[in-house]
Order: C-alpha cells, then structure tokens, then sequence
C-alpha cells in the first residue's frame, strides 16, 4: 500500500525568516499552531478566551521559573492558577502521576470549562493531553512545548498517552489540543544534545514528505542546528508536515502511519534501554534500520540508503546500536501498536515524498536489517 503524500505538499510553503507562522490543523477539532518568540502574553490571552476560569499548568521541575511566569501573566488576566511540577521525562507519563493530578483537579474544582497547559517537553505534553482528555470526559488543553522533540513532534497533533512496563503508550486517548504555542526563546535554553535528538523527527517529516528539509540539512547541517540559522524555518516545516497529515487522518487510519517512520525499530530500543536513550536518537537509528530493509527489497537505492546515514550523522545522530540483542528487539517490535495479526508493520520509502508499508517481512529479513546496523 502507498501513501501519497504530495497534496497538499510543504513543499510550495514559503516561510519567512522573523514572522509569526500560524498552521491550521484542519481535523475534526480544527486548531492553531503558533510559532513565534516571545509567546509568554499569547498563552495567557488564549487561556482566558478559552472561558476557563481556573488553569492547571503540569510542568517538569527544570522549567519552574518559566511556568511561573506564564502563571502570573495568567493571573494578571483574572483567572486562577495552579502549578502542577511531575517528574522529568519518562517517569512522568505513569498512571501513579496520573492519579495525583487527577486528585489536584478535584481539590482545585476544575471544572468542564477550565483548561490545562502542558509546559515542557513531549513526556510533559502527552501526560497533560490524557489528563485533559480523562478529565470529566474532557476538557481543553493548551501545549506548550519546550523541547525541540515536543515542538515538531509530541504536542502537535492529538496523541496522548501513558506507558505501562509493557510498552510505551500502550494507554491513550486522541485528544486534540485547544492550540499550541511553539516560543522559539526556548530553543536558546537547550542543550546541544536535545537540539540534536530533535533534529531526527524533522529529518523524518523531510524524508517522509519535504524534500526542502532534506535539501537544508545537506547543504549545510550545522546551520540546521542553529536557533537563529535554518533551525526555525525547519520547525515550522516539520510542524507544517505534522499538520498536512493528522488534518486528513486524525485516528491513523492509514495516511498518519507515515509520521511513524522508524519508529518500530525505534520504540523497540527504547522498551531495551527503559526509555533512557533519547527519544530521537532512537529514531534516528530506527530510519536507518527500515532504511536497510526497504534496500535490501530493493524500495530504496543505494544513494537514498546513503543519504539516510550521512544526514543523520552529519548533525551528530546515532545510525547503529550494540549487536547481539535481535531475539529481545524482535519481541520489542512485536508489541508495536501498528501491528496487525500478529505481523510486524513497518513504514518504508519508495522515495523521498512517497512512503510503503511493509507487512510481511521475514525473520531473515528483519535479522539482516539488524546487523547491517549492528556496532
């Protein structure tokens, strides 16, 4: 099966360099994305035209000072607010956490109007999504990412969950967010490695769909890393991907399948390591390992095989993992919410712009993928 993914294209999308860039996600709840700097007096305007009159913020204790001071532009407006810190990363996103902010709603009488914030980064925005989406059935949330990854790829889009032992995400609900604010400020207050991981899920939208994002990080990879270099312009068209197909299938019905390209070697790693590699580090390898496979069916050729590798490594990405686990990988991918009968399912290239699935895929084939990576 192919998906096209041409119409509408990124492609053609100008983006100017210092100027708010607003995409519609036009799905069944259609909502604004807002990429710009300085966004701190736009969340506190939108909280108050949602109607709420009291605001939860869940936020990782790293970004404390900054949620405060959305809180007190908030509370400038009138409404009441409530800081929500969880723990960092990974470890937030457990039904544990999940029982104790549903407990600081109740002690706070949050209400079907009121409105939750996600401020931080994707563990950050999935949680507050299905926190919002289980609360009295639902109520609104607004995200507001600060990592690279969160930005182009976790608040965008409607997918919230939690992950139990067996699984990443394995609970969830599709719940799309009020709007989402992208402050490119943030992006000065990360670290080198977490723009680099980032960087994976806009090489992903760039294979998968925009052939301008590929163009970028091959002529001039580090400008790509650079908040005031190529690295804007390559959110909001990795933003711009996101939203083209969850406006068309929110519920991955088939077209949003795409955005998962790599991610079922890729969340195979993660379940190996505990999820304490990067989420786009794991990506990263993830393409490199469908990469090989749809090579070695003879999908791809050689020069897109090798473009997949020196992209990647050009901006400091992992394209191999440790030999000798196949057998526990294999398992990993199997537990994969894509698959269908017992088949692993996996999103492959044809080209740049045109991805295929792979549902049939034998063990000898997913062994050889494995060690043409394998370090």
């Amino acid at each position: 099966m192919n998906f096209n993914m041409f119409s509408p294209s990124p492609d053609n999308r100008q983006f100017a360099r210092g100027t708010t860039e607003v995409i519609e996600v036009n799905g069944p709840n259609p909502y604004q994305v807002i990429v710009d700097r300085g966004l701190t007096d736009a969340i506190a305007e939108r909280s108050t035209q949602t109607g709420a009159q009291t605001v939860g913020i869940i936020h990782q204790p790293t970004m404390a000072a900054p949620a405060r001071q959305v809180a007190s532009a908030i509370e400038d407006r009138g409404l009441r607010v409530h800081l929500f810190p969880v723990p960092d990363a990974e470890a937030a996103k457990s039904l544990e956490v999940v029982g104790e902010l549903w407990d600081k709603l109740a002690q706070h009488n949050f209400s079907r109007r009121d409105v939750v914030i996600g401020f931080g980064g994707g563990a950050v925005t999935d949680l507050a999504g299905f926190v919002a989406a289980t609360w009295m059935r639902g109520i609104k949330v607004i995200q507001v990412p600060t990592t690279l990854l969160a930005m182009v790829d976790a608040a965008v889009g409607g997918k919230t969950g939690i992950n139990t032992g067996h699984g990443k995400n394995l609970v969830g609900a599709f719940h799309e967010p009020d709007s989402v604010f992208v402050d490119l400020d943030r992006l000065t207050t990360l670290p080198q490695n977490e723009i680099i991981a980032g960087s994976a899920e806009i090489i992903k939208t760039g294979f998968i769909s925009d052939s301008i994002i590929i163009d970028r990080y091959e002529a001039d990879p580090q400008n790509c890393l650079d908040p005031d270099g190529y690295l804007p312009e390559l959110i909001a068209r990795s933003i711009a991907v996101k939203a083209n197909v969850v406006g068309m299938d929110l519920r991955e019905s088939g077209l949003r399948e795409t955005l998962n390209y790599g991610h079922t070697f890729a969340h195979a790693v993660e379940l190996r390591e505990e999820f304490q590699w990067r989420h786009g580090d794991a990506v990263a390898v993830g393409m490199m390992y469908v990469a090989h496979l749809a090579h070695n069916r003879k999908l791809i050729d050689e020069d897109l095989l090798r473009r997949h590798r020196n992209i990647l490594q050009s901006v400091g990405l992992p394209v191999s993992y440790e030999a000798g686990h196949f057998s526990v990988l294999r398992d990993g991918m199997s537990r994969d919410k894509k698959n269908r009968d017992g088949n692993l399912r996996f999103v492959a290239l044809t080209r740049i712009g045109e991805c295929t699935r792979i549902s049939d895929a034998s063990d000898e084939e997913l062994r050889a993928a494995y060690i043409a990576i394998s370090s």
